[in-house]
Protein backbone atom coordinates (compact mmCIF):
# COMPACT_ATOMS: atom_id res chain seq x y z
CA UNK A 1 0.00 0.00 0.00
CA UNK A 2 1.09 3.56 -0.69
CA UNK A 3 1.33 5.59 2.54
CA UNK A 4 -0.58 8.85 2.80
CA UNK A 5 1.92 11.75 2.73
CA UNK A 6 0.12 13.35 5.67
CA UNK A 7 1.35 10.63 8.01
CA UNK A 8 4.79 9.89 6.60
CA UNK A 9 7.51 10.71 9.09
CA UNK A 10 5.39 10.35 12.22
CA UNK A 11 7.54 9.07 15.10
CA UNK A 12 7.18 5.58 16.50
CA UNK A 13 5.51 7.07 19.57
CA UNK A 14 2.65 8.25 17.32
CA UNK A 15 1.96 4.73 16.06
CA UNK A 16 2.32 3.34 19.57
CA UNK A 17 -0.38 5.80 20.66
CA UNK A 18 -2.66 4.81 17.77
CA UNK A 19 -2.48 1.18 18.79
CA UNK A 20 -2.86 1.89 22.50
CA UNK A 21 -5.99 4.00 21.97
CA UNK A 22 -7.46 1.50 19.51
CA UNK A 23 -6.85 -1.42 21.84
CA UNK A 24 -8.32 0.36 24.86
CA UNK A 25 -11.35 1.96 23.18
CA UNK A 26 -12.00 -0.58 20.45
CA UNK A 27 -11.30 -0.84 16.76
CA UNK A 28 -14.91 -0.99 15.59
CA UNK A 29 -18.07 0.99 16.33
CA UNK A 30 -20.38 -1.18 18.38
CA UNK A 31 -23.38 -2.49 16.47
CA UNK A 32 -22.16 -1.34 13.06
CA UNK A 33 -19.14 -3.48 12.28
CA UNK A 34 -17.47 -0.38 10.85
CA UNK A 35 -14.06 0.98 11.75
CA UNK A 36 -14.37 3.35 14.69
CA UNK A 37 -13.53 7.05 14.47
CA UNK A 38 -12.09 8.06 17.83
CA UNK A 39 -13.12 11.47 19.16
CA UNK A 40 -10.93 13.51 21.45
CA UNK A 41 -13.17 12.42 24.34
CA UNK A 42 -12.73 8.73 23.58
CA UNK A 43 -8.99 9.28 23.22
CA UNK A 44 -8.88 10.95 26.64
CA UNK A 45 -10.96 8.12 28.11
CA UNK A 46 -8.47 5.64 26.68
CA UNK A 47 -5.58 7.56 28.23
CA UNK A 48 -7.34 7.60 31.59
CA UNK A 49 -8.13 3.91 31.35
CA UNK A 50 -4.49 3.15 30.68
CA UNK A 51 -3.26 5.46 33.42
CA UNK A 52 -1.52 7.77 30.95
CA UNK A 53 -1.09 11.52 31.08
CA UNK A 54 -3.80 13.09 28.89
CA UNK A 55 -1.70 16.24 28.55
CA UNK A 56 0.08 14.27 25.86
CA UNK A 57 -2.93 14.86 23.55
CA UNK A 58 -4.95 17.78 25.00
CA UNK A 59 -4.19 21.32 26.11
CA UNK A 60 -5.11 22.72 29.51
CA UNK A 61 -8.55 23.76 28.23
CA UNK A 62 -9.31 20.23 27.02
CA UNK A 63 -8.90 20.98 23.33
CA UNK A 64 -6.65 18.71 21.24
CA UNK A 65 -3.06 19.89 21.02
CA UNK A 66 -1.00 19.28 17.87
CA UNK A 67 -0.44 15.62 18.72
CA UNK A 68 -4.13 15.19 19.45
CA UNK A 69 -5.04 16.85 16.16
CA UNK A 70 -2.70 14.53 14.28
CA UNK A 71 -4.30 11.52 15.94
CA UNK A 72 -7.80 12.76 15.12
CA UNK A 73 -6.79 13.23 11.49
CA UNK A 74 -5.36 9.73 11.33
CA UNK A 75 -8.38 8.03 12.92
CA UNK A 76 -10.66 9.84 10.48
CA UNK A 77 -8.44 8.87 7.55
CA UNK A 78 -8.19 5.24 8.65
CA UNK A 79 -11.94 4.86 9.04
CA UNK A 80 -12.73 6.59 5.75
CA UNK A 81 -10.30 4.49 3.71
CA UNK A 82 -11.19 1.15 5.30
CA UNK A 83 -14.95 1.70 5.44
CA UNK A 84 -15.46 3.22 2.01
CA UNK A 85 -12.61 1.94 -0.18
CA UNK A 86 -11.05 -1.21 1.24
CA UNK A 87 -14.25 -3.01 2.25
CA UNK A 88 -15.80 -2.63 -1.20
CA UNK A 89 -12.72 -4.24 -2.78
CA UNK A 90 -12.71 -7.38 -0.63
CA UNK A 91 -13.93 -10.80 -1.72
CA UNK A 92 -16.16 -13.18 0.20
CA UNK A 93 -15.41 -16.90 0.22
CA UNK A 94 -17.50 -17.64 -2.88
CA UNK A 95 -15.79 -14.93 -4.93
CA UNK A 96 -12.34 -15.99 -3.74
CA UNK A 97 -13.03 -19.67 -4.51
CA UNK A 98 -14.28 -18.82 -8.01
CA UNK A 99 -11.27 -16.66 -8.84
CA UNK A 100 -8.89 -19.25 -7.41
CA UNK A 101 -10.42 -22.00 -9.58
CA UNK A 102 -10.31 -19.77 -12.66
CA UNK A 103 -6.62 -18.92 -12.26
CA UNK A 104 -5.65 -22.50 -11.43
CA UNK A 105 -7.34 -23.69 -14.63
CA UNK A 106 -5.78 -20.95 -16.74
CA UNK A 107 -2.24 -21.11 -15.34
CA UNK A 108 -1.83 -24.81 -14.47
CA UNK A 109 0.60 -23.80 -11.68
CA UNK A 110 3.37 -25.92 -10.24
CA UNK A 111 3.84 -23.63 -7.22
CA UNK A 112 2.52 -24.65 -3.78
CA UNK A 113 -1.23 -24.19 -3.23
CA UNK A 114 -1.60 -24.69 0.53
CA UNK A 115 -4.79 -25.48 2.41
CA UNK A 116 -6.33 -23.22 5.03
CA UNK A 117 -6.30 -24.03 8.73
CA UNK A 118 -10.04 -24.67 8.97
CA UNK A 119 -11.64 -28.03 9.62
CA UNK A 120 -14.78 -29.81 8.46
CA UNK A 121 -16.88 -28.07 5.80
CA UNK A 122 -14.63 -24.97 5.89
CA UNK A 123 -11.52 -26.95 4.98
CA UNK A 124 -10.40 -25.67 1.58
CA UNK A 125 -7.44 -24.19 -0.27
CA UNK A 126 -6.08 -20.95 1.14
CA UNK A 127 -7.50 -19.01 -1.79
CA UNK A 128 -5.63 -15.72 -1.44
CA UNK A 129 -2.31 -17.42 -0.69
CA UNK A 130 -2.79 -19.65 -3.70
CA UNK A 131 -3.66 -16.70 -5.93
CA UNK A 132 -0.59 -14.78 -4.80
CA UNK A 133 1.62 -17.82 -5.41
CA UNK A 134 0.16 -18.41 -8.88
CA UNK A 135 0.58 -14.79 -9.94
CA UNK A 136 4.17 -14.65 -8.67
CA UNK A 137 5.01 -17.83 -10.57
CA UNK A 138 3.26 -16.61 -13.73
CA UNK A 139 5.24 -13.36 -13.73
CA UNK A 140 8.62 -14.46 -12.40
CA UNK A 141 9.92 -15.81 -15.74
CA UNK A 142 11.24 -19.00 -14.20
CA UNK A 143 13.23 -17.32 -11.45
CA UNK A 144 13.24 -19.03 -8.04
CA UNK A 145 10.87 -18.02 -5.29
CA UNK A 146 10.51 -19.13 -1.68
CA UNK A 147 6.75 -19.59 -1.24
CA UNK A 148 6.98 -20.77 2.36
CA UNK A 149 10.03 -19.42 4.16
CA UNK A 150 11.00 -21.23 7.32
CA UNK A 151 13.62 -18.67 8.29
CA UNK A 152 13.88 -14.97 9.00
CA UNK A 153 14.51 -12.56 6.15
CA UNK A 154 17.90 -10.85 6.10
CA UNK A 155 19.32 -7.88 4.24
CA UNK A 156 23.08 -7.95 3.85
CA UNK A 157 25.86 -5.54 3.00
CA UNK A 158 29.31 -6.72 1.95
CA UNK A 159 28.20 -10.29 2.75
CA UNK A 160 27.37 -9.37 6.33
CA UNK A 161 23.90 -9.11 7.93
CA UNK A 162 22.64 -5.52 7.93
CA UNK A 163 18.99 -6.05 8.97
CA UNK A 164 17.06 -9.16 9.93
CA UNK A 165 13.27 -9.11 10.19
CA UNK A 166 11.76 -10.18 13.49
CA UNK A 167 8.91 -12.13 11.86
CA UNK A 168 8.87 -14.91 9.32
CA UNK A 169 7.12 -13.78 6.15
CA UNK A 170 4.81 -15.89 3.98
CA UNK A 171 6.81 -15.45 0.80
CA UNK A 172 10.10 -14.05 -0.42
CA UNK A 173 11.28 -13.40 -3.97
CA UNK A 174 13.67 -14.76 -4.93
CA UNK A 175 14.81 -15.84 -1.44
CA UNK A 176 14.92 -14.71 2.18
CA UNK A 177 18.45 -13.37 1.75
CA UNK A 178 18.40 -9.94 0.08
CA UNK A 179 14.89 -10.38 -1.34
CA UNK A 180 13.43 -8.08 -3.97
CA UNK A 181 9.98 -8.54 -2.42
CA UNK A 182 8.49 -10.17 0.65
CA UNK A 183 4.85 -10.60 1.64
CA UNK A 184 2.72 -11.67 4.57
CA UNK A 185 -0.82 -12.87 3.89
CA UNK A 186 -3.82 -12.84 6.21
CA UNK A 187 -7.09 -14.10 4.79
CA UNK A 188 -10.37 -14.52 6.67
CA UNK A 189 -13.66 -15.51 5.07
CA UNK A 190 -15.79 -16.67 7.97
CA UNK A 191 -16.13 -13.56 10.14
CA UNK A 192 -19.29 -11.72 11.14
CA UNK A 193 -18.17 -8.19 10.30
CA UNK A 194 -15.63 -6.48 8.13
CA UNK A 195 -14.47 -4.28 10.99
CA UNK A 196 -13.52 -7.21 13.18
CA UNK A 197 -10.79 -8.16 10.70
CA UNK A 198 -9.83 -4.99 8.89
CA UNK A 199 -9.33 -2.69 11.82
CA UNK A 200 -5.64 -1.96 11.95
CA UNK A 201 -2.36 -3.16 10.55
CA UNK A 202 -1.10 -3.30 14.10
CA UNK A 203 -3.43 -6.20 14.72
CA UNK A 204 -2.08 -7.95 11.61
CA UNK A 205 -5.55 -8.77 10.31
CA UNK A 206 -7.00 -8.29 6.87
CA UNK A 207 -9.26 -9.94 4.34
CA UNK A 208 -8.73 -10.99 0.77
CA UNK A 209 -8.67 -8.15 -1.77
CA UNK A 210 -9.82 -8.43 -5.34
CA UNK A 211 -10.04 -8.48 -8.21
CA UNK A 212 -6.53 -9.50 -9.26
CA UNK A 213 -4.67 -8.28 -12.33
CA UNK A 214 -4.31 -10.59 -15.27
CA UNK A 215 -1.02 -12.49 -15.38
CA UNK A 216 1.62 -11.39 -17.81
CA UNK A 217 1.68 -13.38 -21.05
CA UNK A 218 4.27 -16.16 -21.22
Amino acid sequence: MIPDPQFIGQPKTFWATVRAISEESGYTARGTGQIKIHSINSMVDAYNGLGLDQRDIVSSDGSPNQRGQNLLAYFNYRARVLNTFVESNLMDVAEAASLFSDYRARLAPSCPLPMNKQTGEKKAPAYLTGLVNMLVEANSKGLPCNYDPKQLTAITKHNRPLRTLARRVDGAFPSTIDPIAVWEIKEYYYTTTFGSRGADGGRRKASAPGPFPSPAPP
